[in-house]
């Protein structure tokens, strides 16, 4: 998927009112997620996205536990500024979601296989395992 397609789709699930709002919940939200998975289905996942999302999935800060779905949400409210666990769930369901899209169906499927339960609803694909 191209950058301006991902951004506009993120920007459009998300509501924001800037392509700059789109891009930082995007950042933030697939640094997390590059923290949390490894392997094939990491790369794969980044050769789908966007170039400069995708470094920053390959390229993430380790997370040295995995994180519950309610924990990354508030990860994800302490690096935006200004953001509650509220405004976080809605950056997170629209870069996710997106993600998703850009993934397809298998791809996610494996995806959400290693992350802890929960995480389909942060994707939009509830009951997706």
């Amino acid at each position: 998927m191209r950058w301006e397609a991902f951004l506009d789709h993120v920007r459009e699930r998300g509501e924001y009112t800037t392509p700059q709002d789109a891009e930082r919940a995007a950042r933030t939200v697939l640094a997390l997620l590059g923290a949390h998975l490894v392997g094939e289905v990491r790369a794969e996942l980044a050769a789908r996205l966007p170039e400069t999302f995708a470094m920053i999935l390959l390229n993430p800060l380790r997370a040295t536990e995995p994180l519950s779905p309610e924990r990354f949400l508030r990860a994800t409210a302490a690096w935006i500024e200004g953001a509650t666990e509220q405004t976080a769930a809605w950056d997170v369901g629209a870069v996710l979601s997106v993600t998703a899209d850009a993934a397809g169906e298998e791809l996610t499927r494996r995806l959400l296989l290693q992350l802890p339960p929960g995480y389909d609803l942060l994707f939009g694909h509830p009951d997706h395992i």
